[in-house]
């Protein structure tokens, strides 16, 4: 069986970790919990007639004074940038994160989420900076993963664009 590893990037507190509960045990806890180091989990996927097992790499939030050792990302087939919609500031991090990223690893796959989809009327984050990244290249989706909006759809999006 094919497998494929893919890493969570972000700031710190943007949903990381609910999003990964979100997608691989349908679950979403309102309790913050720092991640610390990496925590990993596993789903099976099927991609045409093949299954694949994503190896999803749930990294700490980068702040301030933790910055993202690169050498976590070694053998990422795609990535995750994540960035909280009502923090306008983490979309700065994932910015950056993009830049590093691509120094460090080239051209891998990745998909910009703007979590907290659920909470757009406190959204600090623009029309006009999606557009953007979007029109230099950057998939962006809108996710929730309390309500789990566009979660199942965003995963299902990277596996094609590292099957691609």
């Amino acid at each position: 069986m094919m497998q494929k590893k893919v890493c969570m990037l972000g700031a710190f507190a943007v949903g990381k970790t609910s999003l990964i509960s979100r997608y691989v045990h349908s679950m979403f806890s309102d309790k913050y919990q720092t991640t610390v180091g990496v925590k990993i989990d596993k789903k099976v996927v099927s991609v045409g007639e093949h299954d694949m097992t994503l190896i999803l790499w749930d990294v700490y939030g980068e702040d301030d004074f933790m910055k993202l050792r690169m050498s976590y990302l070694r053998g990422a087939a795609g990535y995750f940038l994540v960035a909280d919609g009502t923090r306008k500031e983490t979309l700065d991090v994932a910015e950056d994160l993009k830049a590093r990223v691509t120094d460090s690893l080239g051209d891998v796959p990745f998909i910009l989420l703007l979590n907290k989809a659920d909470l757009q009327d406190n959204w600090q984050v623009d029309a006009a900076a999606i557009k953007r990244l979007q029109e230099q290249g950057w998939i962006v989706i809108q996710t929730s993963a309390k309500t789990g909006d566009e979660v199942e759809a965003a995963f299902e999006c990277l596996v094609k664009e590292m099957m691609a």
